[in-house]
């Protein structure tokens, strides 16, 4: 078996036991059953809503000791903080102890980057698509067999809800003993180069040095899919793509990077890595700067950032609305709900792959603006739903939809990348929703904000997402205008590279420079 395919199947392992968690979609039942003394109420204010916060605060903690420490200690790390968790929630009962269990599961979910990173550092650039596909295989196997597995066990009646804890504790040591097998990285992005990248960086001066080093890399037709529990996903060039659902989840970030030097057989460096502060410094604030003043990416991960919010505090909080509609859990199928959610939201990311780009380019302010809407509608109809059946299937159709948008949102945003810099964007991005996934808490749920029940919560998240859709209807009506307008004054269209809708014409993008073609893409339709 070759190297890299090995390394690649042991991670996809490892991260096939790591979402196999069997009582996750029923967690709400069992914390407020039988076997603790606390009201859903309790739940919504005083315990979800800390794993929120401690997601958010740990994240970039997370990610900047994941590159220092090189990958395998913080996947190490999120098995054991996986133990912790189902062994407080299976043999205690008290609310402090499901609060700090909320606090370890911020960390554990915060650790995710950790898997998605890893398989980069350790193979060359042109195995990166099958990794990618292997590993989002691997994420989507579990999170759909566990749901599948608790359906089945619940259903029958073969276990009971607290005894659901037992397979995903199973599973979480598996995972902890199959993690010290993986090999170790001996490079990373930002903090460990190899002797000639770091002389490479003390030898030029400022930021020029490491923007060359930037430069010298191709923009390359092949980027990689991300996502983490929430869902984020890249496309491999214009219109191919790979996909993770969850999302919760999602939360989720990725890095990838292309070893300069020669390596051996596993893909890793052979030449000496050196550790460097003032490098990383350096390479981050450039990635930094370098994606965030392009207008494309400003646009693209704002809606990415909000809709990703939204979609999280959805995904949180839906089991206590099912709880609310159905209150003598008459039909309980929250299990079979997920596992339909994770089988269609693979499938309608992998069709976003097949979208035609000029095609999707020329409407997307429109298709942003539409998807919105239709996400805030279903949503605002669970709010005032009574039927649990009803609510499963708008719960179903909202997930779906929203990983079909958000693939087309990641791959765009990935297209205008500089490749080093996956990993950094994405987890700002990520980041940039937990803080807006953190406001609508403090808004929505505490009790120094609105103290909504849980319908009343899901009608404000219709409305968020309703917003959503408003804030693209204007810049999508004007570009429409401008567009209509300048159609009858040339009705040939522009004579440049691109026009106000967005179209390419092949033959002058060959003869034009890179420069002049993001500076017509900037005024198309799919922009402010």
């Amino acid at each position: 078996m070759r190297e890299w395919l090995k390394i690649s199947l042991m991670l996809c392992t490892f991260g096939f036991f790591r979402e196999m968690r069997p009582s996750e979609p029923f967690v709400t039942e069992f914390l407020s059953g039988e076997w603790r003394d606390i009201e859903p109420e309790q739940l919504n204010r005083d315990v979800y809503p800390i794993g929120t916060y401690s997601y958010l605060g740990l994240l970039v903690v997370v990610f900047l000791v994941t590159d220092i420490l090189r990958y395998k200690s913080i996947i190490i790390f999120s098995a054991c903080v996986g133990i912790v968790i189902w062994s407080l929630l299976l043999w205690t009962s008290t609310l402090a102890a499901l609060q700090v269990v909320q606090v370890l599961y911020g960390t554990y979910m915060a650790a995710e980057v950790a898997y998605f990173t890893y398989i980069y550092a350790k193979i060359s650039r042109d195995k990166y698509q099958q990794v990618t596909g292997n590993t989002r295989a691997a994420i989507l196997s579990g999170r759909f067999l566990a749901s599948v597995l608790g359906q089945a066990m619940v259903s029958t009646g073969a276990m009971d809800l607290r005894e659901l804890n037992y397979i995903t504790l199973g599973a979480q040591a598996f995972s902890l003993l199959w993690s010290f097998i993986l090999p170790p990285v001996k490079s990373s992005i930002y903090f460990y180069s190899d002797s000639g990248d770091y002389s490479k960086s003390h030898t030029d001066s400022g930021n020029g040095a490491v923007q060359a080093e930037i430069e010298n890399d191709s923009r390359s037709a092949s980027t990689i899919s991300v996502c983490s529990r929430n869902g984020t996903v890249t496309a491999n060039g214009d219109n191919q793509t790979k996909s993770d659902v969850d999302l919760t989840s999602n939360a989720a970030v990725v890095s990838a990077f292309e070893s300069r030097k020669p390596q051996d057989s596993d893909g890793s460096n052979t030449s000496k890595v050196r550790f460097s502060c003032h490098r990383a410094g350096n390479l981050i604030w450039t990635h930094f700067t370098a994606a965030y003043s392009n207008l494309t990416i400003v646009q693209w991960s704002l809606w990415w950032s909000l809709a990703m919010a939204g979609f999280i505090q959805v995904q949180v909080y839906v089991q206590l609305l099912w709880q609310e509609i159905d209150q003598n859990q008459e039909y309980l199928y929250n299990g079979g709900a997920e596992a339909l959610l994770t089988l269609l939201g693979a499938i309608s990311a992998m069709a976003a792959g097949y979208v035609a780009n000029r095609v999707f380019e020329q409407w997307t302010l429109w298709v942003l603006t539409v998807c919105s809407a239709l996400q805030g509608g279903l949503i605002l109809y669970s709010g005032f739903s009574t039927n649990i059946w009803a609510a499963y299937t708008v719960y179903i159709l909202f997930g779906a939809l929203y990983m079909f948008m958000i693939t087309m949102a990641s791959a765009t945003v990935a297209k205008y990348l500089q490749e080093d810099s996956f990993g950094l964007i994405f987890g700002i991005n990520t980041f940039v929703a937990l803080a807006f996934q953190s406001i609508l808490t403090v808004v929505v749920i505490s009790e120094s904000g609105l103290m909504l029940t849980p319908r009343g919560q899901f009608k404000v998240y219709g409305g968020y997402f309703l917003a959503l859709a408003a804030v693209y209807l204007v810049p999508a009506t004007v570009s429409s205008v401008r567009h209509c307008s300048r159609g009858r004054r040339s009705p040939e269209g522009d004579s440049g590279i691109g026009d106000e809708s967005g179209k390419v014409d092949p033959q002058m993008m060959a003869t034009q420079s890179n420069r002049q073609q993001q500076r017509v893409e900037l005024e198309g339709s799919t922009h402010f």
